[in-house]
């Protein structure tokens, strides 16, 4: 007789994958979800300067239609309480010689940004690259964002010889910008989007230039910030039932008879489940970080360095020299010894490239505000106090020579390092993007929601599709439709 007992699932971790993986399970299954941290989101945190919150993970909201497919399949309304602003400037960008070019939402208005710019050859050039970015993002939309798992002759046989030549995949982001751009300022500017994937432009694939077309489609801004999208998803599985258990780390996956039945905790106590999604990075389980039994479980990955790491800043200060926008990029003099200094010399740059995120722009900046520094830094990175506070010292010398002061307006400033997120994220070495997305095979390379352990699946940046909020997320909604369809199977 079949069983009509309700399936039970497990979640470790409450990243973005992770609280996907428990709003869509919740429908069918008594649902639970583990996390070692007190609050939900993962690497989407605040944290407290002065009187003030901010966000000092992601900070970017883009990809709207992933988290209205998700709230659709929990049975939930989007963006329920979430309050979304369309930004009409999605990035400024800042040189040293005080050169500055708003990227609007609008691609007309954009087109005629870059042709002040930088002359009406360069907008022409502008537009053409726009076109191009548009078809990788089609090309890859749902053949392989939306696919269960990566697959180069999948994408192959469902794509025709023209679509993916359009791809470029064999080449680097940084030489098909060459080919597409003559001002060195551009480049360096959509270059900028391979660190989106923790990845050098210089060894990313020119695939990456997707991203542009993303950003075109739309950023928004979040009230309350990155964190209050983690608790919307989190309420969304609520709503079904999931149970959501805070500080309560996971010690082990629990097998036997071949697959996945449950976890133990690191209090002793054992639940029992047809169902474990694993949202952590890869290598936790390939470390023996959940038991040594589930090794054999693990993936092998990518061959090839950890993606990169950073080290931010986030404080109270009063800004002024510089017009922030919301999202505001200062450009490094050299980006190609940046990228040098962060993969082949392990060390943070000399010169850094600067993201400065101030939530209350547009129409903030009359009095002290919160804003939050970000710089590129090597995964595994052990920097002493005094190598962070040189990292400091460069990171607004920079800003100062262009153009930007900050006078701190709170004693409180939270700074994370490589070596904060490795311990926050055991078994990453800091790394916060999984494996870095090198060479033209990578991304079909990152291992697959499904796992060789029956019962067992995975979710989170690490695996595919990628790194990022929406990418997480689109994995911990794979994850949870597959883990359904096997239990129904059963």
């Amino acid at each position: 007789m079949r069983s009509t007992r309700t399936p039970r699932a497990v979640v470790i971790g409450a990243g973005a994958g992770g609280l996907a993986a428990a709003a869509v399970l919740s429908r069918r299954c008594e649902t639970h979800v583990f996390e070692r941290a007190s609050t939900p989101g993962g690497k989407m945190r605040a944290a407290t300067v002065g009187d003030r919150t901010i966000d000092c993970g992601p900070t970017v909201f883009t990809m709207k239609w992933v988290f209205e497919a998700l709230f659709a399949a929990a049975g939930a309304a989007f963006p329920g309480n979430l309050k979304l602003t369309a930004l009409d400037v999605l990035a400024r960008h800042g040189w040293r010689d005080g050169a500055r070019l708003d990227l609007f939402a609008d691609e007309a208005r954009a087109t005629a940004a870059v042709g002040e710019f930088a002359g009406a050859a360069e907008a022409e050039r502008f537009r053409e690259f726009c076109r191009s970015a548009r078809r990788k993002y089609e090309v890859l939309r749902d053949p392989f964002l939306r696919a269960p798992s990566p697959s180069a002759s999948r994408l192959a046989f469902s794509r025709s010889p023209l679509d993916l030549l359009a791809l470029d995949g064999f080449s680097t982001l940084w030489s098909a910008l060459e080919r597409h751009f003559e001002d060195p300022r551009l480049r360096q500017l959509y270059g900028r989007y391979a660190t989106y994937t923790g990845c050098s432009p210089f060894a990313a694939p020119a695939t990456l230039m997707l991203i542009a077309h993303v950003e075109q489609e739309g950023v928004w801004a979040v009230e309350g910030g990155m964190a209050a999208l983690a608790r919307e998803m989190e309420a969304a599985g609520a709503n079904n039932g999931a149970r959501y258990h805070y500080d309560r780390p996971v010690a082990e996956i629990i097998i036997e008879q071949g697959r996945a039945a449950g976890v133990r905790t690191t209090d002793g106590e054992e639940i029992r489940a047809e169902i474990v999604v694993l949202n952590a990075d890869v290598a936790a389980l390939r470390a023996g970080l959940f038991g040594a039994d589930a090794v054999r479980a693990a993936p092998g990955g990518i061959k090839g360095p950890r993606s990169q790491s950073a080290i931010t800043w986030a404080t109270l200060a009063e800004a002024s020299g510089f017009d922030l926008s919301t999202h505001t990029v200062f450009f490094s003099d050299n980006y190609r010894a940046e990228f040098d200094a962060v993969f082949a010399r392990g060390t943070p740059p000399a010169t850094p490239t600067v993201y400065a995120f101030a939530p209350d722009r547009p129409g903030g900046g009359t009095g002290p505000e919160p804003v939050f520094l970000l710089i590129n830094a090597p995964a595994g990175a052990r920097l002493s106090e005094e190598e962070i506070n040189a990292c400091r010292m460069r990171t607004f010398e920079h800003l100062s020579r262009c153009g930007l002061t900050l006078t701190h307006a709170s004693e409180t400033t939270e700074v994370q390092t490589p070596e904060t997120f490795a311990e926050r994220f055991p078994a990453t070495e800091g790394a916060l993007y999984g494996t870095a997305g090198h060479g033209w095979m990578s991304a079909f390379q990152r291992p697959a929601t499904t796992t060789r352990l029956p019962g067992l699946y995975l979710a989170g940046g690490s695996v595919h599709p990628g790194p990022g909020v929406p990418m997480a997320t689109l994995s911990g909604q794979t994850a949870a439709t597959a883990a359904l369809a096997a239990c129904g199977s059963m």
